[in-house]
């Protein structure tokens, strides 16, 4: 059967179960831990289902105690913001995720459409609001788990890495002048020091996947070699408009890109388990001993769940 057809079929069975919260409340009972969402693709004015995946994220958070919220980047439809005084900022995300459980930081990427726009004045809004966090295009950021496990958070900028938006000098997606060698050379420097007991990497574009190009070749060639030398976890990315789960070598690379508007069909990726073309976002759960991730949807059906123990 189809990957695209079975999580459907796992959505019907959770709409039927009724206690939609009940499984991952239930599954993720136990000792405390450090639990977080991670969504993306997500900016349209809350229409397209992004206010349905929007509620439902703020019930999760408020049954997980989440400490905060990943966005894995295409923050605002189609062509970013023009500025700090954008209407977007309210309409696509204050007027948008207001269950005071979401009321967290926000952990932010940049993604391709964001380069259409104003992608300083991101940037600059870190300032402005009280849970917005891009403090720089790429940066690391260390949280710890209630049982004492650390975990380094890695956000990139994987958009000036994608040779295709130079076609046009990089007019349309606005990356002409981005230093990916400036930013390599970092993400290894830090990714070599780091001595955390997880190791998680977010950046907009999918490095392996189950749309027509199989994730993103300039990736595959510059970055992967980076996250599968120095132990990286997780790999967190949107993009395509779907949810994904693809395990390559020691990584699970994990694509939350269905905030809004979604693709017409899901298929099954090379080295995948999972794949649904449901709305919706990922829930996170933190110990020493194990990572959990919950596939949930627009209207509560939890569509697959991941279960990643730390090797000894």
């Amino acid at each position: 059967m189809p990957l695209a057809h079975l999580s459907r079929r796992h959505a019907l069975q959770g709409l039927a179960a009724g206690a939609l919260l009940a499984p991952i409340t239930a599954a993720w009972a136990g000792e405390p831990a450090l639990n977080f969402l991670a969504v993306g693709d997500w900016g349209r004015g809350g229409h397209d289902n992004q206010a349905e995946v929007a509620g439902e994220m703020g019930k999760v958070a408020e049954a997980l105690g989440a400490r905060f919220v990943i966005s894995v980047g295409d923050n605002f439809y189609e062509d970013g913001v023009t500025g700090l005084d954008d209407p977007q900022w309210k309409t696509s995300f204050e007027d948008v995720y207001t269950a005071p459980s979401l009321q967290v930081p926000w952990h932010v990427a940049l993604g391709n459409h964001d380069y259409r726009g104003n992608t300083q004045a991101q940037l600059d809004y870190t300032s402005r609001s009280r849970r917005w966090r891009l403090p720089a295009r790429w940066y690391a950021r260390r949280e710890r788990a209630p049982d004492g496990a650390t975990l380094d958070l890695f956000v990139l900028d994987t958009s000036p890495f994608i040779r295709a938006y130079l076609k046009d000098g990089g007019q349309k997606v606005k990356v002409a002048g981005q230093d990916t060698d400036a930013q390599l050379a970092w993400f290894e420097q830090v990714l070599a020091a780091s001595t955390a007991d997880w190791k998680i990497v977010v950046g907009h574009h999918p490095v392996y996947s189950g749309n027509e190009y199989g994730g993103a070749p300039d990736l595959q060639a510059r970055l992967d070699p980076l996250l599968q030398k120095h132990g990286v976890h997780l790999y967190l990315n949107g993009h395509d408009h779907d949810l994904q789960h693809v395990y390559r070598g020691a990584i699970h690379y994990v694509c939350t890109g269905a905030g809004s508007q979604t693709r017409e069909a899901c298929d099954e990726p090379a080295g995948g388990d999972f794949c649904s073309v449901r709305p919706g976002f990922v829930a996170v759960r933190l110990t020493r001993s194990a990572i959990k991730l919950a596939y949930r949807d627009d209207t509560g059906a939890e569509l697959h769940v991941v279960d990643i123990p730390r090797a000894a």
